[in-house]
């Protein structure tokens, strides 16, 4: 939420004292040099753009920071899947496999023997 902040406090730095038809006219114009603009007013406009020139580049720059690194998160991210997929796929066919090979008899006998297991548990423990 700050950088959030951050940025309209910035966006307001950059855009401050300008209105919809430009730079402030008041500010610009010199009223008693029949409209000329005064030397001093024209060095601080000039100013004021080169510092708002100076914020718009760091800014690009934290920009292209954080793209970069998101970039680079989301290509070992997509590394890391990629394996977790190769080792997914190797289970299922050793799963596969063994549920192949097992014949219907034997696999009867192994889950008879796991439900008498567990009721012989049951009724020792109640």
């Amino acid at each position: 939420m700050n950088a959030r902040r951050d940025g309209r406090n910035n966006r307001v730095a950059l855009f401050d004292g300008i209105e919809e038809g430009g730079i402030r006219a008041s500010s610009l114009y010199s009223s008693t040099s029949s409209h000329e603009i005064d030397e001093h007013d024209n060095e601080q406009a000039l100013d004021g753009l080169q510092d708002r020139v100076n914020l718009l580049k760091r800014l690009s720059g934290d920009i292209n920071e954080e793209v970069d690194s998101h970039n680079r998160m989301l290509d070992r991210m997509g590394n890391d899947m990629d394996s977790s997929r190769g080792v997914l796929s190797g289970t299922m066919d050793k799963f596969k496999m063994v549920f192949e090979t097992k014949s219907s008899r034997r696999m009867f006998s192994l889950v008879a023997s796991f439900v008498v297991l567990f009721l012989i548990i049951y009724y020792l423990t109640r």
